[in-house]
């Protein structure tokens, strides 16, 4: 009886320990196929060069092709929609912009970002720039407060539509440095209009205007991030002369929810070390510096920006376009 006793008993360990191997084996067997990476924007957009060379890394160190996927619309809603309603298996992933996405969670109840997407891990932090057309009398930041202040409601801030990182960051400065400016929304490109000075600021990707910037088509007055920028080192950071100021798109990584925790853990620590790479720091020096977390403090993240720019959307009293 005592010899039956110890088998069953050595059986039903080896039972016990069977979810713990499975989970074991399937992160080690992930990935065996090729992962689609879905952009939620067009190609040439930052979050789409940032998936690219995130893409490549991870094909090189996972073994298998890491494809990207263009799904653009509806302010990235069309590609987290489409990786809601993929399998949690890991073969999916998005490419987030978290700032236009909590955004966008907030203005759109049928948007399952927050409730739908597994966070997998930051990638990186990007700041925007403050910029003017030449025409506005201001070399720095407390001039064009004064000068806004002095013609409220007539200088036009341009932005990428209602909602998006360039319209909120316009309203947190609007409230925080107490001026008032026209939003006008674009549907396309703002760039002839800020160009030709038809519309005067924009608080826009660095990417985007770097080159407008650098040939002194524009005037770039400061960085909305709360530290200097390696990409525009000799632009002082917007919190200086707005102190608490700090806005910047947060760029990651999101799977569906319900993903196992061991391929979401898998993906973390290999992402992690794609941004440890200076290689991959030196190609994305343009667009964001890298940050790397876990997936519990990216989801923090995700939580602190959701209450952040909720704040400015009820402040602003922005509502859906």
């Amino acid at each position: 009886m005592e010899i039956l006793r110890r088998q069953f008993l050595h059986l039903a360990a080896g039972v016990a320990a069977l979810p713990a191997i499975s989970r074991i084996a399937s992160a080690q067997a992930y990935p065996n196929r090729p992962v689609r990476m879905i952009v939620g924007y067009p190609a040439g957009n930052a979050s789409d060069i940032i998936a690219r060379l995130l893409a490549q890394s991870l094909s090189e160190r996972l073994g298998q092709p890491f494809i990207v996927e263009n799904r653009p619309g509806a302010a990235g809603t069309i590609g987290t929609e489409a990786v809601v309603k993929a399998p949690p298996d890991g073969y999916t992933l998005l490419m987030e912009v978290v700032t236009s996405s909590v955004i966008y969670s907030l203005l759109y109840s049928n948007v399952s970002f927050l409730r739908d997407i597994a966070p997998v891990g930051s990638i990186g932090i990007g700041p925007y720039v403050m910029v003017i057309n030449l025409s506005v009398p201001a070399k720095t930041v407390p001039e064009f407060i004064a000068y806004a202040k002095a013609n409220p409601g007539k200088i036009n801030m341009g932005s990428a539509g209602i909602g998006t990182a360039t319209h909120v960051f316009g309203e947190l400065f609007k409230t925080m440095a107490g001026v008032d400016l026209l939003h006008v929304p674009y549907r396309g490109s703002f760039m002839p209009d800020l160009l030709g000075g038809q519309v005067q600021v924009v608080f826009g990707p660095i990417f985007q205007l770097i080159a407008t910037i650098k040939a002194g088509q524009l005037r770039a007055l400061a960085v909305t991030s709360a530290t200097r920028s390696p990409a525009l080192p000799d632009l002082p950071p917007l919190g200086e002369f707005v102190p608490g100021y700090d806005a910047s798109a947060v760029y990651g990584v999101g799977a569906p929810k319900n993903t196992p925790a061991d391929i979401i853990d898998k993906l973390n620590t290999t992402i992690n070390a794609a941004l440890a790479d200076p290689k991959m720091k030196a190609r994305m020096a343009d667009i964001a510096v890298p940050m790397p977390t876990t997936p519990a403090d990216f989801g923090k993240l995700i939580a602190e920006e959701t209450e952040k720019w909720g704040k400015v959307i009820r402040a602003a009293n922005i509502k859906a376009d």
